[in-house]
């Protein structure tokens, strides 16, 4: 792995609990509320995504880690979501006190909160960078944004980070959602097949490069990307946590490489989770980071360094902790 690996160490259930019982935040707002050093284990849980996107899967390889190096007998809860934003409603209500989201849907939140607030998010780690698609079939006549006014076009789930990154597109390309001849919001799951039987004219996903279900879409029903460098600068000046990347040609068999969109993914937690919990946590992130990987390439990129680039997001007190001692943080 790239940068600094953290020693791998083996933290034994009994002091993730004594962690967690020396707050005073147990009974109202930690993850492992009524807990005491006899107690249960940590209940924790964690929003995630889609099948098959890339937040699942490291979802679920996560619980299993921590499960194992935590020696929990829960193992974490994962939840399928729609994504980025229903993940912050999970937050805000309790329901999770660990989450998967793009780094813009997380900063929306966080400004709808005072800045203590117990359910403010806290960042434990950058994750990878999602790439934003607008996937149309080859022989397709779009080739700008602009093209797809009057067409059927599904942007994503409401809930969903790329719901909101396809509405700043469309306006940065001056025709807005309602210029389209419909709007669609379906996910992953069902996006793909709808294009390739000719029911949508375009679908919009946010994901990791590759994103499995495009793969498997690129496989069978010849695509394009429709290439974003028009609309970039106009969508960039409005928010700073958006930047330039490009998707190579090989990677769903394109006939070219193309301009679009990326936001980097953050794992949080909210502000109530207790240091050492929290420090454990991200320990666990880096010490089976070959595992994340196998789950899904995006995560080669999890490195200890580029982690704490989670701006606006501050990092939990526990996350900073952690990097301070591999010297991935100077702050």
């Amino acid at each position: 792995m790239p940068g600094v690996r953290a020693r791998r160490v083996r933290v034994g259930r009994r002091t993730v609990l004594r962690a967690a019982a020396g707050t005073g935040l147990l009974a109202a707002t930690s993850p492992v509320a009524g807990c005491g050093r006899s107690g249960p284990d940590p209940r924790l849980t964690i929003g995630s995504g889609t099948r098959p996107g890339v937040y699942i899967r490291m979802a679920e390889v996560l619980a299993d880690a921590w499960t194992e190096r935590l020696d929990l007998t829960v193992r974490p809860e994962v939840l399928s979501t729609a994504g980025s934003v229903a993940n912050m409603a999970l937050l805000r209500s309790g329901r999770a006190q660990l989450a998967i989201s793009q780094v813009d849907s997380t900063a929306d939140y966080l400004a709808t909160l005072s800045p203590d607030a117990p359910v403010a998010p806290r960042a434990l780690a950058r994750l990878y960078d999602d790439v934003t698609h607008v996937v149309v079939s080859q022989d397709a006549p779009y080739r700008r944004l602009a093209d797809l006014r009057g067409a059927r076009v599904s942007i994503g789930p409401a809930g969903s980070g790329y719901n909101t990154i396809a509405r700043r597109l469309f306006d940065a390309a001056g025709i807005g959602v309602q210029g389209l001849g419909k709007i669609i919001e379906l996910g992953l799951d069902e996006a793909p097949s709808a294009l390739a039987v000719g029911d949508l004219d375009a679908f919009f996903w946010s994901g990791g490069v590759p994103t499995d279900g495009i793969v498997e879409l690129a496989g069978v029903h010849p695509i394009r990307l429709i290439d974003l460098s028009d609309v970039l600068s106009r969508v960039r000046a409005n928010s700073d946590v958006y930047t330039i990347s490009t998707v190579p040609a090989a990677t769903y068999r394109l006939p070219a490489p193309v301009s679009t969109l990326s936001v980097r993914n953050v794992l949080v937690a909210t502000a109530a989770m207790p240091d050492d919990v929290a420090q454990m946590l991200v320990r666990t992130v880096f010490d089976e980071q070959p595992r994340l990987s196998a789950a899904n390439p995006a995560a080669v990129t999890i490195d200890s360094r580029s982690a704490i680039g989670t701006q606006p997001i501050p990092l939990h007190p526990g996350a900073q902790a952690f990097y301070r001692a591999t010297k991935g943080y100077s702050g």
